[in-house]
């Protein structure tokens, strides 16, 4: 098993380097070719001899990019202008209150509907209809109404996590084994009990699935709505280094993005895996 993370490890390395390596033979100068002789001589004076391809940044232009903002990641120089660790911290922020109040809402009526037949079909339409909405669809009602753009943008959270954990919590209950409902039941266990020590740990795998869809969504959406409302967050951080043409800052940002949403996924990951093992 080590052997094969060393071997996986290696190949991602590799793969990084032919990836740097063929980014940076892209954005080489490379000389006018349309001019020969003393035109293109004329051109080199002109400051037409070379140019970048589509003015895209190297990868050492990224690099000080990721220098620069690593080395003082919390500087706060005004409202525009806050260093990386401060805009994630935002954007975070929003997420994890958005998704908080998802998982109180969504995993309680999950059981209720996934434990009541009747009830998973009397909801079933209303699910189908709001699911497929597109979260940043709901940005205009929500600024018309809560009349502030964060708390917008932790609206815009909840409504884009609540649909993966009810589905994937009302599905788990449901498919909780009917021979340890009918235990419990010949057992004469109270409801309450019921669902704490018998459906709860049955349905947890599933329930966590759900709240890793969640997050992943959630961790997309506020970049999108933080470009709308603008203020604080990595979402703003980018659209506002986009207006500078700062490339190289825009590059270095959607990396952290990618970053954190990476860590994001590997937590709920490790909290499926102690799950399922203890299961």
């Amino acid at each position: 098993m080590r052997s094969i993370k060393l071997k996986a490890a290696v190949i991602s390395l590799l793969l990084f380097l032919l990836f740097i390596g063929a980014w940076h033979m892209a954005t080489l100068p490379k000389e006018s070719t349309s001019l020969a002789g003393a035109n293109a001589e004329y051109a080199a004076l002109m400051g037409k001899g070379a140019e970048k391809s589509g003015g895209f940044p190297p990868p050492l232009e990224v690099g000080q990019a990721f220098v620069k903002y690593l080395a003082d990641p919390f500087y706060d120089h005004g409202p525009n202008d806050k260093g990386i660790a401060i805009q994630l911290g935002h954007s975070l922020a929003r997420v994890g209150l958005g998704f908080f109040l998802a998982v109180l809402v969504a995993v309680p009526l999950g059981f209720v509907i996934g434990m009541s037949p009747l009830l998973l079909r009397a909801f079933d339409p209303f699910i189908q209809v709001l699911k497929p909405i597109s979260p940043l669809a709901w940005m205009p009602l929500a600024l018309y109404t809560l009349k502030d753009s964060n708390v917008s943008g932790i609206f815009v959270i909840f409504i884009c996590s609540i649909w993966p954990m009810l589905i994937n919590t009302a599905f788990g209950v449901a498919s909780v084994r009917r021979d340890w409902i009918n235990v419990a039941r010949t057992l004469e266990v109270n409801p309450l009990r019921k669902a704490f020590l018998v459906i709860l740990p049955a349905a947890a795998p599933t329930i966590l699935t759900g709240m890793r869809i969640s997050m992943g969504i959630a961790w997309l959406v506020i970049v999108a709505a933080e470009m709308l409302v603008g203020g604080t967050g990595i979402g703003y951080f980018v659209w506002n280094e986009w207006n500078n043409l700062a490339l190289p800052n825009v590059i270095f940002a959607i990396t952290m993005i990618g970053v954190v949403g990476m860590l994001l996924d590997m937590i709920f990951g490790r909290l499926q895996q102690l799950v399922t093992y203890r299961e």
